[in-house]
């Protein structure tokens, strides 16, 4: 089995120590470039071509959302985990907006790093704890100011279905192939469930899961 080649972006020498450390303890994963600031992750993700970025949000000279859509953009076989000492939602949907697979804390990296870079791996999406828990109270206000109960129970068991595997990084053929649907009907199914939960990208499929707890 191949090892995951890992970049690592934080300005600061002793995160990128501690990571390094705590990749040392999960098997099949090589460290093979550190960068400082954004404009260096972006260019070195270019020459080391890694499996996979860590960065922090707060990179000097190029945030780390920025800097990973540059990355995701240039190279989309790459997955980024971006780092952050906040669970600020909107640094989560400018993360998935850019491509982004997983958004960590760095209070809950030792536990969070693992299961995140397992995540990915399968091409799907990882989120800490405390970001799921502020994503889902920020549901349950829009609700009570909405008025509404829970929309999750307007779609049908077959939507339902589609969601997930959307939330979780498939795209509509790789859906169509597992569910047994032509594309066209899978199409449909996602154009359904978007209007009925007034979503209107993967970006918000990604964060109505995150909130519903259907997807880590």
């Amino acid at each position: 089995m191949s090892k995951t080649r890992i970049l690592l972006a934080d300005d600061h020498d002793v995160v990128r120590k501690g990571l390094t450390f705590l990749l040392g303890r999960i098997k099949q994963t090589e460290v093979v470039g550190e960068a400082t600031d954004g404009h260096q992750a972006v260019e070195l993700a270019a020459q080391l071509a890694p499996t996979v970025v860590i960065m922090d949000v707060g990179m000097p000279f190029l945030n780390g959302i920025d800097a990973a859509a540059q990355i995701l953009k240039r190279h989309p076989e790459t997955s980024v985990i971006l780092l952050s000492m906040h669970a600020d939602e909107d640094y989560v949907i400018r993360g998935l907006n850019a491509g982004v697979k997983a958004y960590i804390l760095k209070e809950s990296v030792e536990r969070d790093l693992p299961l995140a870079l397992e995540a990915v791996g399968k091409q799907r999406h990882f989120f800490s704890l405390a970001i799921s828990e502020v994503l889902l109270q920020d549901y349950i206000r829009q609700l009570k100011h909405k008025h509404v109960e829970d929309s999750y129970e307007l779609l049908t068991d077959r939507e339902k279905e589609v969601l997930q595997l959307i939330a979780e990084g498939k795209t509509n053929k790789d859906v169509a192939r597992l569910l047994n649907l032509s594309p066209q009907t899978v199409e449909t199914h996602r154009a359904n469930l978007m209007q009925k939960l007034d979503l209107h990208s993967t970006a918000d499929i990604i964060l109505y899961a995150v909130r519903k707890r259907i997807i880590s």
